[in-house]
């Protein structure tokens, strides 16, 4: 172990901070905490993608790597039946319409959606119900900056608070 290490490891109940950079296969950078503060998650409450979590289970403070993350264990696939055509009634009258626009809806069991307009045409409005980033392998550069346990209040909120984490 390095100088000034700590010997803890990632595991479920802590809250650990990471440096990311996500990319796609096209090398196309998607996001980035460089810059900026690190990512505070709380490890096994499902805070962040299933692939990238069992990925840094176990690592330590310090540690550097690259992980990729298949559709199955990021965003999931796309699926077909969630491209759907909606006539332009079906917005409110004052909204300005286009193409990329995301937006929230509820689906019928009342849960919020995130829709993204894909088309156009006429009255009619093709709206795309997947992630945005469904049917794509996420590729991660991570950098582990910080491990800590979890306050019995973090742990019952399911996420962290505080710097990076969640203010209430």
């Amino acid at each position: 172990m390095l100088p000034g290490m700590s010997s803890e490891t990632i595991t479920a109940g802590k809250v650990v901070t990471i440096h990311y950079t996500l990319t796609l296969d096209d090398g196309q950078t998607v996001d980035t905490s460089k810059g900026g503060d690190p990512l505070a998650y709380l490890h096994g409450a499902e805070n962040i993608v299933p692939g990238l979590e069992k990925q840094l289970d176990g690592k330590p403070v310090g540690s550097s790597f690259d992980a990729v993350v298949t559709p199955e264990d990021g965003y999931g696939e796309r699926i077909p039946d969630a491209v759907q055509q909606v006539n332009k009634s079906a917005f409110p009258d004052d909204a300005e319409l286009a193409i990329d626009m995301q937006f929230q809806a509820q689906d019928e069991a009342g849960n919020t959606v995130m829709g993204t307009i894909t088309a156009m045409e006429g009255e009619t409005v093709t709206v795309d119900f997947n992630h945005p980033l469904a049917g794509k392998t996420l590729n991660f550069a991570i950098e582990v900056k910080g491990i800590r346990d979890a306050s019995d209040e973090e742990q019952q909120h399911g996420h962290p608070h505080g710097p990076g984490g969640h203010a209430h």
